[in-house]
């Protein structure tokens, strides 16, 4: 048991190693995790759009990602939409029905993040046991800038790769685990 413990923390460090290098789209810094674990997504934000400067980050929560908390970011407002869940969880025997459903960063005057940097947008929550199709969980970000936009939210086909995608959701992958709670304070 300790030992498939060991390859699945292996493969995900792996993969996360793999995706932290690129930084042509929007991604996670850590891109795999065990499912039933707390999680803190830092979406990293490696340009602008088309060497225009980003204004504005905003991330769509995905179905059974549990309790999404924002970071707060100098420099930057932060603003929540609430909603009603795409998957109701279990908060310790009260059932969760409405939550963050997106969160938006939205640079204060001067704090435009230029075209030749790159910086990380983080949120927390609890997984899922397991991902989606082929055990993903996709992460959508709006990225508006001074000049134009980008919608990294495309999601490939089951079967296929998000590497033929122009502007692909930055995908996490849930190690299944036979870990129990991912609850975080």
């Amino acid at each position: 048991m300790k030992f498939s413990f060991a390859i699945k923390i292996v493969a995900a460090c792996a993969v996360s190693v793999c995706a932290s290098t690129s930084f042509a789209h929007i991604v996670l810094a850590d891109s795999a995790a065990l499912g039933n674990t707390g999680y803190s997504a830092a979406l990293r934000v490696g340009h602008g759009c088309n060497g225009s400067a980003t204004t504005a980050i905003r991330v769509t929560v995905p179905a059974g990602f549990q309790g999404a908390k924002p970071m707060p970011k100098a420099g930057w407002v932060l603003s929540t939409t609430v909603g009603k869940l795409d998957k109701p969880f279990d908060d310790h025997g009260k059932q969760i029905t409405e939550g963050v459903t997106s969160i938006t960063w939205t640079a204060a005057p001067g704090n435009a993040l230029p075209d030749a940097y790159f910086d990380e947008f983080v949120l927390r929550g609890s997984l899922p046991a397991t991902g989606g199709e082929g055990g993903a969980m996709w992460f959508k970000v709006l990225q508006t800038c001074e000049k134009g936009s980008t919608d990294w939210a495309e999601i490939p086909a089951p079967g296929t790769s998000a590497h033929d995608l122009k502007s692909p959701a930055a995908m996490l992958e849930i190690i299944p685990s036979d870990h129990v709670g991912g609850h975080m304070h």
